[in-house]
């Protein structure tokens, strides 16, 4: 079945994140997809300086409205960064009212890393994502943002035993299944730690600690383009794990592509697997 997918986040013109790698890895996948974008910045804001923002809030409901009255449902939504409290409420209402009937919602509460907020949220911003997240068919948070939600202690190293007492954590919110991204158990590997229908799968592989801009939303895109596919949770989650970690590897060696990777050349992988499916 041809799936048809609306993703909300903020479009940065160049930089290589968010809705910029969201459409074509989506779409590389098989899968229509539409963009609701909640701001337009000129970059990103991850090294960059003086780039421009023109936020779209007062945008967001007019167009789904107008989808609402063409007709136009999503069969999954997935939504990436936000910007405040008033865009969470209306990403909300539009999976509320522009889904069809059991609309898969994936939830990236793309909020912090590296046991720190994203400057210009606070904990207000965290209690509201916990709503969000609690409507997730799929959650894909990072470790900081997993202890944001659930309220523990943010820790640098972690056994295996944490990891999942968090991902029951996220449940207990009302997520119906997790993947942990970035969850390492040993030196020099980390992976991603799903839960889903009381059991856990561990994909693990190597670590590369350079870090880029960027890789989160080209997971979590690779990740909602092979679950759609028909892939389960288990193969989507060690798929979009590999296509990010060659994605990393064709940028490793090039100092000048400081402020994303290039997932154009990882494409091809991708598309292949999901083709042989």
């Amino acid at each position: 079945m041809y799936k048809r997918v609306l993703t909300i986040q903020d479009i940065s013109c160049f930089g290589q994140c968010s809705l910029t790698v969201a459409l074509p890895i989506i779409s590389a996948c098989g899968i229509e997809t539409a963009v609701l974008p909640s701001a337009v910045l000129s970059t990103h804001t991850g090294g960059f300086t003086g780039w421009t923002f023109r936020d779209l809030t007062g945008d967001m409901l007019p167009i789904s409205e107008h989808w609402r009255e063409a007709g136009i449902q999503f069969d999954a939504f997935y939504t990436g960064y936000l910007g405040s409290i008033e865009q969470i409420n209306m990403v909300q209402n539009i999976m509320d009212t522009n889904g069809v009937e059991g609309a898969i919602r994936v939830v990236d509460p793309a909020m912090a890393d590296n046991g720190n907020l994203y400057p210009g949220f606070n904990m207000e911003f965290v209690s509201a994502m916990k709503d969000l997240c609690a409507e997730a068919d799929v959650l894909l948070p990072n470790m900081t943002e997993a202890c944001l939600l659930t309220e523990t202690d943010y820790r640098d190293t972690y056994d295996r035993e944490f990891a999942e007492t968090i991902c029951r954590k996220l449940c207990g919110l009302g997520a119906k299944s997790v993947v942990l991204t970035g969850v390492g158990f040993r030196p020099d590997y980390t992976g991603v730690l799903l839960f889903d229908d009381a059991k856990f799968d561990y994909y693990e592989h190597k670590k590369i600690t350079k870090g880029f801009n960027g890789t989160g939303d080209c997971y979590a895109s690779a990740f909602v383009g092979s679950l759609l596919r028909g892939r389960s949770m288990a193969d989507s989650a060690r798929i979009a794990a590999d296509f990010v970690l060659e994605c990393i590897e064709k940028t490793y060696e090039d100092k000048s592509h400081w402020y994303g990777v290039k997932f154009e050349l990882a494409l091809p992988r991708l598309i292949k697997e999901l083709a042989d499916a």
